[in-house]
């Protein structure tokens, strides 16, 4: 089972010295992963809060980093013109040497569309349509698409970066339409820890409701890769470094490294084969202290 972590988005105004840091602790102990939201705009009761843009953040992260791979959880397509999503999406391959793993969603955040004058509407036949650009343009190159929402006349994707077939998809979804349209594609299927409230037992109807669907449209579920954000608190945060704030329903992983070993590997036990871990706090030394996590892993 692999593991990643996921970087600050708006728990706390986290600098980019802050972010690289978090990076090279997190390649340095050995984590497979580093993940960034892909959001624009919060209103939440404390006042409106932001993160910073994600693809200049991944650009950046791919530039201080050397094994590590990085990924939007998950970047939504109807933020940018699909054909530009491509291009992004090679230029930070080329950066990373091949290091993206390229999630994809359809947004749910209707706060901030509102706000920076995005549409809201037919959310999923726009996705639908995204989509089909820009896995077309990154594994083929090329396109001459005219749907209803997006254009792509002639367009060709030069140049593509390290890896011939561009990056592995992945899609954070459970509506089933949103997964008819991505399962024949995608590498990967990520799920939310608020989805099943951060418990492996939980998780498992909908393990079988997406293996059902893969059958559906003709793909065999065991080469679909499963990865699962989950929530994991490590020690008693400062609170100006407060980690995601979770629901009252869900309880947080937490405990000594062998408590927190064995909680993430119940999920392993269930079929789940990457992990991204949301932190509470998120923070240099709360990553550098799940070295001994991953050393009771390993053992």
């Amino acid at each position: 089972m692999k593991l990643g972590v996921q970087l600050p988005e708006v728990e706390y105004v986290a600098s980019w010295k802050q972010c690289a840091a978090i990076a090279r602790v997190a390649e340095a102990i050995g984590l497979d992963s580093l993940w960034v939201g892909d959001h624009l705009l919060y209103r939440t009761a404390e006042g409106d809060k932001g993160p910073w843009e994600a693809w200049s953040l991944m650009a950046a992260l791919a530039a201080c980093t050397e094994r590590i791979q990085i990924g939007p959880l998950v970047a939504a397509t109807s933020f940018h013109n699909p054909a530009m999503i491509a291009k992004k999406a090679a230029t930070i391959e080329e950066i990373s040497g091949g290091r993206l793993i390229l999630g994809l969603g359809a947004g749910w955040n209707e706060a901030e569309y509102a706000a920076y004058g995005f549409p809201f509407d037919h959310r999923v036949d726009r996705f639908e349509e995204a989509f089909t650009i820009i896995r077309t343009l990154l594994t083929e190159g090329s396109i001459d698409f005219a749907g209803r929402y997006y254009q792509a006349r002639r367009c060709v994707l030069v140049p593509r970066g390290p890896r011939p077939g561009g990056p592995p998809l992945m899609v954070g979804s459970q509506g089933e339409r949103m997964l008819r349209i991505t399962l024949p594609h995608v590498s990967s299927w990520n799920a939310w820890f608020t989805w099943f409230g951060n418990r492996p037992e939980r998780l498992v109807p909908i393990l079988a409701k997406v293996d059902g669907l893969c059958e559906e449209v003709g793909r065999d579920p065991a080469s679909l890769e499963k990865t699962v954000a989950v929530s994991v608190r490590i020690g008693l945060p400062n609170p100006s470094e407060r980690g995601y704030n979770v629901p009252e329903d869900v309880v947080p992983i937490a405990g000594d490294p062998a408590e927190i070993a064995a909680g993430l590997k119940a999920f392993s036990d269930i079929g789940v084969q990457h992990l991204q871990l949301v932190l509470d706090p998120i923070t240099a030394d709360a990553v550098a202290a799940l070295a001994p996590v991953l050393e009771a892993l390993r053992a």
